[in-house]
């Protein structure tokens, strides 16, 4: 018996020595070479207390009955892109759906599908940006998962990740608090991560350069809970942009949504490519801005935390809450005194943007 472990060891070398630069298929297999690429990748990535248990779940103590759970899929493409990668968006991701559900985000799991053939320095790169999010988000990654697939199937990689956070008590969100008069609130830019995107994939250039907005947004919307008991409602911008947030908002509440062409922040480089490709910047996806309802008295305050803040330093105040005539609508005031319907996109104008 001892002979035939002996012999399979062996085997199992001569497979790594023959590429041993990039994931086999073996390395699914949950045996040796699933080992080594837990112990020699991600585990020193991801180092923590929780994970090097390697359990088949994590045990947390929290301080609080009151969570929030999310998941969540990301398959962007390209794997790497100016402002971030798959590895920070899978965390980024998690964390601001925890976020801008009132909670302070605590630990994730992370699922990883994983080509055959992707190079280990490709895979220690987006596992060292997740470990990098992670400890600058103040969340553990605890728990997870590697699966290899056939070449062909996964697009390089594919990743998974799922998020706890704790309830904030100072938070109470909901469509029902929503009232006529109450002001609307964004932390920035819109559209830098879609354009982003869709310009590195197309090889298109720019004279001034496009980046994503990719960023957590915990420590912000963390800040805003403390301090102003009148924020109503919250929700991050990400696919179909910030149409889809104010549509959403419409609908769930029953009542109008008006908005300013003017007041909407954004970068010039994204609205230029955003005409020249044609698209409409109100449906392009972000991934580091949120949408706040918040009431008219303490709309200042929150401009004022926002803008005194990183991530918020482009905040604006873009519309409010109006009274609904026939159906809940929002209603964009354009730059030239017009007015026209803004609706939910039909679906995503571009794919693999997460």
């Amino acid at each position: 018996m001892c002979g035939m472990v002996q012999i399979r060891a062996k085997e199992i070398e001569q497979t790594m020595t023959n590429d041993p630069k990039k994931v086999l298929l073996a390395h699914g297999g949950g045996g040796l070479l699933t080992s080594r690429l837990i112990q020699d990748h991600v585990l020193p990535a991801l180092e923590n207390d929780t994970l090097a248990a390697l359990g088949d779940s994590a045990h947390l103590e929290l301080d609080s009955s009151r969570i929030c759970f999310t998941t969540d899929g990301y398959v962007v493409k390209p794997l790497f892109f100016p402002g971030g990668d798959i590895g920070k968006l899978a965390v980024c991701g998690t964390v601001n759906d925890l976020a801008v559900a009132g909670s302070r985000p605590v630990a994730l799991a992370l699922s990883l599908i994983i080509e055959e053939g992707l190079e280990f320095d490709v895979l220690d790169r987006i596992l060292r940006s997740i470990g990098e999010t992670a400890r600058e988000n103040n969340v553990s990654v605890v728990t997870g998962d590697t699966k290899t697939v056939e070449r062909g199937s996964a697009d390089a990689i594919f990743i998974t990740t799922t998020g706890v956070g704790v309830k904030l008590m100072e938070a109470n969100l909901g469509f029902d608090r929503i009232e006529i008069g109450d002001k609307v609130l964004i932390n920035g830019t819109i559209g830098d991560h879609g354009m982003t995107i869709i310009s590195q994939r197309e090889g298109i250039s720019f004279d001034s350069p496009l980046e994503s907005d990719c960023a957590g947004l915990a420590g912000l919307t963390g800040a805003l809970f403390e301090k102003v008991s009148g924020i109503k409602f919250m929700r991050d911008a990400t696919r179909g942009g910030l149409a889809a947030v104010l549509s959403e908002t419409a609908e769930g509440s029953g009542k109008s949504v008006s908005i300013s062409e003017t007041a909407i922040p954004v970068g010039p480089a994204v609205q230029a490519a955003a005409d020249m490709l044609g698209f409409d910047v109100l449906n392009i996806a972000n991934e580091g801005k949120f949408v706040a309802v918040v009431s008219a008295d303490r709309a200042e305050e929150c401009l004022s935390i926002c803008r005194d803040h990183p991530l918020g330093t482009d905040a604006a105040i873009i519309g409010e809450i109006v009274p609904t005539q026939d159906a809940p609508l929002v209603k964009l005031t354009t730059r030239i005194g017009g007015t026209r319907i803004v609706q939910t996109p039909y679906g995503r104008e571009l794919p693999r943007i997460c």
